[in-house]
């Protein structure tokens, strides 16, 4: 098959490298981890980075908020921070009799929401809205998020010193979970060379609008998606519901989050057009926080990892003709 790519759709494929360019003087030797965030950015969606401490979870959010020129707010969550820190709350002003609204720190373009299983379900529930609808309402006053809404959030492993476990509904709100590991010896022997006399996220430069997020993210709706693709990704998701070791199958909201990281992925790798190596690359990263194995599996110390593998191998790969 032939691709045509558009004016506009060259324009983004360009905007993508120098995104990647900027973000990769900081986080070194992660391209893939920053091509499957820059991925879910243009699919309109968010992430949730699993990690121990110190690999540059927070880091990477940064200098993507630099990159992209987004207005951006850090908050850490422990397990003090109360929902009205999120989503903010009203005031009663004693000079105008009035209540006045306080905007939390969930209400801009990138939000970061740092050690995320550190805070009560109370808080971590009142992402649920924004995450989902791009609002907040508090008081029976709906407002909304600034467009681009991005949120990134950080969680230690599950086991670590007073964390908590997302529930599924918060963790289907999230269009992938990656894990950052280690950098491998040349990875860091470069990131050791490079904080030597300077702070690498100071020379991130800004590349990009958010106009121009926006302007990509029409652009990847238009990508091209044949019948078989289609069927492909639904046999996918109805493979995760009926697998012998798997309790709580794909949700439908992650059926479309998985084509959305396909046109998204196919774009970025200069076509017009979807094929199935396209769903397979971020299969993993979209749908392994959305299932939930039974205790079948956790008996036979079957993984959710092998689980995927089988269901890919398991469904037949349908030959594309545009």
């Amino acid at each position: 098959m032939q691709t045509n790519l558009s004016e506009q759709q060259l324009k983004v494929l360009n905007m993508s490298q120098s995104i990647m360019k900027e973000v990769k003087k900081v986080i070194i030797g992660k391209d893939d981890i920053i091509i499957k965030v820059l991925l879910s950015i243009l699919a309109g969606g968010h992430v949730l980075i699993e990690d121990i401490p110190g690999v540059g979870k927070t880091t990477l959010a940064v200098a993507l908020s630099k990159a992209l020129s987004l207005d951006y707010k850090r908050l850490q969550f422990t397990p003090d921070v109360l929902p009205t820190d999120v989503t903010g709350f009203t005031i009663l002003n004693k000079q105008t009799q009035k209540f006045e609204y306080k905007q939390g720190a969930a209400l801009t373009n990138l939000f970061l929401a740092d050690e995320i299983n550190r805070t009560s379900s109370k808080t971590q529930s009142a992402l649920l809205e924004i995450m989902e609808e791009g609002k907040v309402t508090v008081d029976g006053v709906t407002r909304k998020a600034p467009d681009p809404y991005i949120v990134i959030a950080t969680q230690n492993p599950i086991g670590s010193i007073g964390t908590q476990m997302l529930p599924e509904s918060q963790m289907d709100r999230f269009i992938v979970r990656l894990t950052m590991g280690y950098p491998n010896l040349e990875s860091e022997i470069m990131m050791l060379k490079s904080k030597q006399n300077l702070i690498p996220v100071d020379d991130v430069r800004s590349v990009v609008t958010a106009e121009d997020i926006v302007a990509a993210r029409k652009e990847v709706e238009n990508i091209y998606v044949a019948d078989q693709v289609f069927k492909y990704i639904a046999m996918l998701a109805a493979a995760t519901r009926n697998h012998q070791y798997i309790k709580l199958g794909l949700s439908p909201r992650g059926t479309i989050a998985l084509l959305r990281m396909t046109k998204a992925t196919a774009l970025l790798k200069g076509r017009d057009y979807v094929i199935p190596d396209d769903v397979i690359y971020t299969f993993k990263d979209v749908v392994l926080h959305r299932i939930v194995l039974n205790s079948k599996a956790k008996i036979n110390g079957i993984s959710g990892e092998q689980v995927l593998k089988d269901i890919l191998a398991s469904v037949e790969v349908p030959r594309i003709t545009k």
